[in-house]
């Protein structure tokens, strides 16, 4: 024990001793300003707090600091970024120099397959490669609109759950009940349809506990691993629980693409579009344990950040019943009083209003605060500021959606701000640019190079599910509840406070 105390007291007097050195040595930066913070005791802290308390406490900082602020958060100075102008020159008028992504930290390589993946993939060829792919095989419009029957069997699979809860008029826990449809969907999407409810189910747990994961990584990542011997351990073992009930599943769907299936050709399989790509660098073929990590990815990106937007917008029609209302008599304009069951894409591209509603329930409760941080491949200027090579810029994606001189009484939730003439700013009457392209007023997709490529599917599965449950459901709060929109981090920002409604069949 005397060994080991006396080797950490070695190290942190040097690592010490060499801050100092480098503090009063080194000619002065122009970073941007940054709170006191003691020389490496600082990275200690702030590996020890979770991602939700470093946002409460730059956001802190930003009142006395400005709209850039610099931490030292592990090796690299990272950047949080608040001002939507300086967003637009980086990663639009500045993109090629901010697509980068930083070099990912030992626990993260575990779980993204040394960034072989596209959300941590570096700015490249490989990254070029997997996006396009995605892009083109699964996200193409054409591609997106054959999946209308998957659509309609999970809805199904979502009503079949709700109506049960109105028939016994208990309260409905809605998150959970869209969490599993939204999954369904993606899981039918990246393996097929001829996955059963059982394997569903699996997907669903071990999905959940990647999520919940993330938030040890940061912990791992800054401290000695002989001082975490056991949560590293449990690190390893979820992810060989997770390639044991993914591979399974990548295996049956190339064995049946190899056989000539006929049936499996009934719906195009994400994984489907891997087995033959050839990595450009190192030309070979994808292993299935990179598969394994899109394949997860793939789930991941959608069903959560979708299932969680979606609480938002149904929480909010739960507390303004008369947007609610507005929203079914914009419906019942479409497709009339005919027994209409399901609302089909199509319908969707006459709804203006449901639209609206989408999009401001994006800019008032973007499921995420933060886009995935961005990495500079050269020194450059921001704001006035330098951000050195390699450094980590992180974009305040719920601040630029709240920012008062773009958005009158920004925190109230209004949808007409979308609408044409329909005031509170924002809309301006055009239809809104989402990407950010000319300016940037919210981005909760990001913008740029690195934006969300699953952007326009996830459009489409908030504007389909919104309009299916709005027709299908009376959604009203429990008596005497108040909702509540206080929020909480977990992999995305959640209601604090789940939401419970009570819901009643509509007569269609």
């Amino acid at each position: 024990m005397e060994t080991w105390f006396i080797f950490l007291l070695t190290i942190s007097i040097c690592l010490l001793l060499k801050a100092f050195f480098n503090l009063f040595s080194s000619p002065k930066t122009l970073l941007p300003p940054s709170p006191p913070s003691f020389p490496v005791l600082g990275n200690i802290l702030w590996s020890l707090k979770s991602v939700f308390q470093i946002e409460q406490n730059i956001r802190r900082f930003r009142r006395t600091l400005g709209p850039i602020i610099a931490l030292r958060i592990g090796p690299r100075p990272s950047i949080f970024v608040f001002d939507r102008s300086l967003a637009h020159q980086a990663l639009i008028q500045n993109g090629s120099l901010f697509s980068d992504r930083p070099k990912s930290l030992p626990a993260n390589k575990i779980m993204n397959s040394n960034q072989h993946n596209i959300s941590s993939g570096s700015y490249g060829p490989l990254w070029r490669l997997l996006r396009r792919n995605l892009t083109s095989e699964i996200l193409h419009p054409s591609r997106v609109k054959s999946y209308a029957h998957a659509r309609k069997w999970v809805l199904d699979i979502l009503f079949d759950g709700l109506r049960q809860k109105a028939e016994i008029g208990e309260p409905v826990e809605v998150l959970v009940h869209l969490r599993y449809a939204i999954l369904c969907l993606l899981g039918l999407m990246c393996f097929g349809d001829k996955i059963s409810e059982e394997q569903i189910k699996e997907i669903a747990a071990i999905q959940r506990r990647v999520l919940t994961g993330f938030g040890k990584l940061n912990l791992l990542n800054f401290w000695p691993r002989f001082l975490l011997r056991k949560q590293w351990n449990e690190l390893f073992q979820l992810r060989n629980d997770l390639e044991s009930v993914l591979i399974p599943l990548i295996r049956a769907r190339k064995e049946a693409k190899t056989d000539g299936d006929s049936d499996s050709d009934s719906v195009l399989a994400y994984v489907d579009t891997l087995f033959d790509l050839e990595l450009p660098e190192e030309k070979r073929k994808l292993d299935e344990k990179e598969i394994v990590t899109l394949a997860s990815e793939f789930i991941n990106a959608g069903t959560d950040t979708t299932s969680t937007a979606l609480q938002w917008i149904m929480a909010n029609l739960v507390k303004h019943p008369h947007i609610q209302e507005r929203l079914l008599v914009e419906i019942r304009g479409v497709v009339g009083d005919g027994g209409v069951e399901e609302i089909k894409q199509d319908d969707l591209q006459k709804l203006p209003y449901l639209k609206a509603v989408v999009l401001e329930g994006l800019r008032r409760h973007p499921p995420t605060h933060f886009v995935v941080p961005h990495c500079v491949t050269e020194d450059t200027v921001l704001g006035g500021y330098l951000i050195p090579k390699n450094g980590v810029v992180n974009f305040m994606v719920a601040d630029m959606g709240w920012d008062p001189t773009v958005w009158e009484d920004p925190m109230a939730f209004k949808p007409e701000r979308f609408m044409a003439n329909g005031g509170g700013g924002g809309g301006g009457g055009e239809v809104f640019d989402i990407t950010g392209s000319r300016e940037i007023k919210m981005m909760p997709f990001g913008v740029g190079r690195r934006i969300c490529p699953g952007l326009g599917l996830a459009l489409l599965h908030l504007e389909y599910f919104v309009a299916n449950l709005v027709w299908r459901f009376e959604w009203n709060a429990m008596d005497g509840d108040e909702i509540s929109l206080e929020e909480k981090m977990e992999f995305t920002i959640v209601m604090k406070t789940p939401l419970m409604a009570h819901i009643s069949p509509r007569k269609i």
